[in-house]
């Protein structure tokens, strides 16, 4: 087990060399980073550690993590991490998710449950809500920076950064995250048609988070996500955007211990 402030070390999984963060000790909590990637030193994982044993993998394609050519949907990459969670023999585990990974979890949560105790999905990507003329989530790939920011963050300020100040290295995982973000999710846009229909299938305790200023998933359509889960709890998140785990990493953190530590 890595140790406080230890970077992320690289993994063998089906072949493919997987970056894994590892810290904290307890019950084993897998947490599935957003589209934007994973950031070991984001106040959350420190946060998240205090109370479990936190697993983060970078998905395949996503931060140092290889990607094989068969993989080119989410669904692909819910059965790459059932072979995950059975490669590194966790069992009991809470899986945690952010919006792409949230979804990426769904997926995972109705196909095999048998090594998850709770599962928890915060501001979820992955169902269709509206009609066939609605569009549920803006296409962010038509954005303009400010744009984003504007519907992602209850504070813009926070999620700004300035890329002509971080170095090569960070910067192609920036190009990369948003590449393989495209590769899974472009088509069709942010969703699986099937996922919500199969939703019913998840039989474990499964909080849904949201942040109440979510412009980019509005929180009614974090209510229809839960609605669809048999006994899921929906939870907002005050003065909170998308990302949650970024925003307010004390409140995420501290609902999510809460509800993997708790009796449901």
């Amino acid at each position: 087990m890595s140790t406080a402030g230890s970077p992320p070390a690289m993994h063998a999984i089906n072949g493919l060399q997987i970056e894994i963060l590892s810290r904290g000790n307890g019950k084993p909590l897998l947490f599935l980073h957003p589209e934007l990637g994973l950031d070991p030193a984001a106040p959350v994982v420190e946060r998240l550690s205090s109370g479990a044993r936190l697993i983060a993998p970078s998905h395949p394609g996503f931060g140092r993590s290889d990607v094989a050519k068969s993989q080119t949907t989410v669904d692909d990459l819910a059965y790459f991490y059932l072979d995950l969670l059975d490669s590194l023999d966790l069992r009991d585990a809470a899986l945690v998710g952010v919006s792409f990974g949230a979804w990426i979890a769904a997926e995972i949560a109705i196909k095999s449950t048998a090594r998850l105790s709770h599962l928890v999905l915060a501001d979820a990507v992955g169902i269709k809500v509206g009609d066939r003329e609605t569009r549920d989530i803006p296409d962010i790939f038509a954005m303009t920076e400010s744009q984003y920011l504007d519907v992602a963050y209850a504070d813009p300020a926070i999620g700004k950064v300035d890329y002509t100040a971080r170095p090569e290295a960070e910067l192609k995982i920036v190009a990369r995250n948003r590449e393989a973000t495209a590769r899974y999710a472009w088509s069709p846009y942010m969703h699986d048609p099937k996922l919500r229909g199969r939703l019913h299938r998840i039989r474990i305790p499964t909080l849904v988070l949201w942040g109440d200023k979510d412009r980019l998933t509005a929180p009614e359509y974090g209510r229809a996500y839960a609605a669809a889960i048999p006994g899921a709890r929906f939870e907002p998140i005050e003065r909170c955007g998308h990302f949650p785990h970024i925003e307010q990493p004390d409140a995420f953190a501290q609902k999510v211990l809460g509800f993997v530590g708790g009796s449901n």
